[in-house]
């Protein structure tokens, strides 16, 4: 099934960000290759394809998990979360409908 993961950062995470994100990125190639992301991307702070010193306010991850408690498993070892750029994470089931 798949699940969604919501990141929300702390203030001022721009710098926590680009040093856990090179690790951050390798979980998430891991599962494209896997064929288990069906997305992932940060929330920028602003109004902006790059939102530059504003940085970004979270993040949302949608994949695929044998079930919810594998999905929280994995986002609780999350290299961002772990970093401290999150300060709160939600792990919730997710039903695609389109396309």
């Amino acid at each position: 099934m798949w699940y969604a993961i919501t990141g929300v950062d702390i203030p001022n995470s721009l710098d926590k960000r680009k040093a856990a994100r090179p690790a951050h990125l390798v979980r998430l190639q891991k599962l494209l290759e896997e064929g288990r992301l069906l997305l992932a991307g940060p929330f920028p702070a602003i109004d902006a394809e790059d939102p530059g010193p504003a940085g970004f306010s979270g993040s949302l991850i949608i994949a695929e998990f044998e079930d919810l408690e594998a999905a929280r498993q994995w986002a609780d070892v999350d290299p961002y979360r772990v970093a401290g750029v999150y300060r709160e994470v939600t792990v919730r089931p997710f039903r695609q409908t389109l396309p």
